[in-house]
């Protein structure tokens, strides 16, 4: 006959013995990592990668989480925060920059996929005692305003210059096939994914439209 002590004693024994068969069967975190080179040691910890990119004419080397965002490497890491983290799902354009001179959201684009590119933010166009050309025009056109979504307002400006210089045309592009220009329909159309909440539109068309050089 069986006694409860006996039932006690045989039950304690059976979970050490799993327990010892757990621990005996799983490798240790050090182990774990060793044999599976750059895989996370532990369920949890992040996926680590070297990144390198050059930013604003400056070579630069990473060690990020996969999971990093363009944006918040150029933030957090490179402390170049200029460019702005606005609805952080890609609808506003305050975070825009310059990929290898085309223009991207950079809160939808991880910093891992952008290994070897050249990346220009508002930093790289001008400082205060050397505007850019986009820059000045803003200033003087007061497109800016309360001044949060300038610099990816800027970063896109230029950007639409250069489409329009390379001929690439737009949704309100009448001929396809012709040459587009910098008019008011062009632009405001081109701009249309950058949101000021100021609602400084007319003021920015305008200070795009003097760099572009004809009159809005």
């Amino acid at each position: 006959m069986t006694t409860s002590a006996d039932f006690s004693i045989t039950r304690r024994d059976l979970l050490m013995a799993g327990a010892a068969a757990v621990m005996t069967a799983a490798p240790s975190g050090a182990n774990a990592q060793a044999g599976t080179g750059d895989m996370p040691s532990a369920v949890g910890e992040p996926a680590m990668s070297k990144v390198a990119i050059t930013v604003n004419g400056e070579a630069r080397e990473l060690d990020l989480d996969t999971r990093t965002t363009l944006l918040d490497a150029l933030r957090e890491h490179l402390h170049l925060t200029g460019t702005k983290k606005g609805c952080d799902h890609g609808q506003c354009g305050a975070c825009t920059v310059m990929v290898d001179g085309q223009r991207i959201n950079s809160c939808l684009t991880l910093a891992v996929m952008h290994e070897g590119d050249t990346i220009t933010t508002i930093e790289g166009l001008g400082a205060p005692q050397n505007l850019n050309a986009m820059q000045a025009a803003f200033v003087k056109h007061d497109g800016y305003q309360c001044g949060y979504c300038t610099p990816g307002q800027i970063c896109s400006a230029v950007a639409v210059l250069d489409e329009i210089r390379a001929g690439i045309p737009s949704h309100v592009s009448g001929d396809l096939t012709a040459t587009p220009q910098a008019t008011v329909a062009e632009l405001r159309e081109r701009m249309s994914g950058n949101i000021c909440r100021c609602g400084a539109y007319s003021n920015i068309v305008e200070a795009i439209a003097e760099v572009a050089g004809r009159p809005a």
